[in-house]
C-alpha cells in the first residue's frame, strides 16, 4: 500500500510541476506579445465594426443558399435513391454514375461547370438578370447537385440500416412492398436520416465559401471586399471564421439536443 501511495504522490506530483511550468509559459507569452494582442483584437473589433454590413449581407446569403440547397438536394437526393434501387437497369446505372462522379470530383470544378456551362447556353443579360443573381442561381444548383448524391447515400444507409426481416414479416402478413416501406420502413429510417441530413446541412455551410469564386456575395466574398477596403490581411479573416464557427457551432448543438428529445420519444 505504500508504495501505491508513492507511485500516486510521485505522479500528482509531476503534474503539479508540468502545471506549473504550463501556466509560467502563458504567463511569460502574455507578458512578450500581450500588447499585440490586445492591438490586434482592437483592430479586429474596429473592422467589424466598420465593415458589419457586409459581414451580415454574407451571413444571410451563406444561410439561405445552404438551406434551398439542402432541400433541393434532399428532394434530388431521393429520387436518386430511388433510381439507384430500381429495377430498371439504366436508371441504377445513371445514378451509381453520378454519384461516383460527383463524388469524385471537387465540388469547385462543379461549380465551374454548372456557372460557364449555363452561361455559355444561357445569356442571361437578354432577361434582365443581373451577374449576382445569375451566380446566387447557379451556386444554388451547384451546391445541390452536389448535396444530393450525399444525401442519396445518406438515405440509402439510413434505410440499409433496418433489419431486412421486418420488411419480409410485413410482406407477409399480407402488405405491399410499397406500404411496408411507407408503413414499417421510413420511420425507423427517418431517426437514423435525419441526424445525417442535419450533418449535411452543416458541412454545406462551409462548403458554400467556394461559390464566392463565381461572384456569389457569401461569407467569404465579403470577406475578400473588407480585406481589399480594410487594407488588412488576417483580421476580416478571423471575423469571417468567427462566423462560420457561430453558425455550425450553434447547429451543432441544436441538433444533439433535437436528438436527444427523440431519443425520449
Amino acid at each position: 500500500m505504500e508504495n501505491i501511495y508513492k507511485l500516486e504522490n510521485k505522479k500528482l506530483s509531476k503534474n503539479n510541476i508540468i502545471n506549473y511550468l504550463v501556466i509560467f509559459a502563458f504567463v511569460i507569452f502574455i507578458f512578450i506579445f500581450g500588447n499585440l494582442i490586445i492591438n490586434f483584437f482592437n483592430t479586429t473589433v474596429e473592422i467589424f465594426e466598420k465593415y458589419s454590413s457586409y459581414y451580415i449581407k454574407g451571413l444571410l446569403t451563406t444561410i439561405s443558399l445552404s438551406l434551398i440547397s439542402v432541400i433541393l438536394g434532399s428532394i434530388f437526393g431521393l429520387f436518386l435513391y430511388l433510381m439507384k434501387s430500381s429495377e430498371i437497369k439504366s436508371l441504377s446505372i445513371f445514378a451509381n454514375l453520378y454519384i461516383e462522379i460527383i463524388r469524385g470530383t471537387p465540388m469547385l470544378t462543379q461549380v465551374f461547370f454548372v456557372f460557364f456551362g449555363l452561361a455559355s447556353i444561357i445569356n442571361f443579360k437578354s432577361f434582365g438578370i443581373s451577374i449576382s443573381s445569375f451566380a446566387y442561381v447557379t451556386g444554388v444548383i451547384a451546391v445541390s447537385l452536389n448535396s444530393a448524391a450525399y444525401v442519396s447515400e445518406i438515405i440509402r444507409a439510413g434505410i440499409n440500416a433496418i433489419d431486412k426481416g421486418q420488411m419480409e414479416a410485413a410482406i407477409s402478413l399480407g402488405m405491399k412492398k410499397s406500404l411496408a416501406m411507407e408503413e414499417v420502413i421510413l420511420p425507423q429510417a427517418t431517426k437514423n436520416i435525419l441526424p445525417a441530413l442535419a450533418n449535411e446541412f452543416i458541412a454545406v455551410i462551409k462548403e458554400t465559401s467556394i461559390i464566392s469564386t463565381i461572384g456569389v456575395t457569401d461569407i467569404m466574398y465579403n470577406v475578400n471586399l473588407v480585406r481589399g477596403s480594410s487594407y488588412k490581411s488576417l483580421e476580416p479573416l478571423i471575423i469571417g471564421s468567427m462566423l462560420y464557427f457561430a453558425i455550425t457551432f450553434t447547429l451543432t448543438r441544436l441538433l444533439k439536443f433535437v436528438e436527444g428529445k427523440y431519443d425520449k420519444n
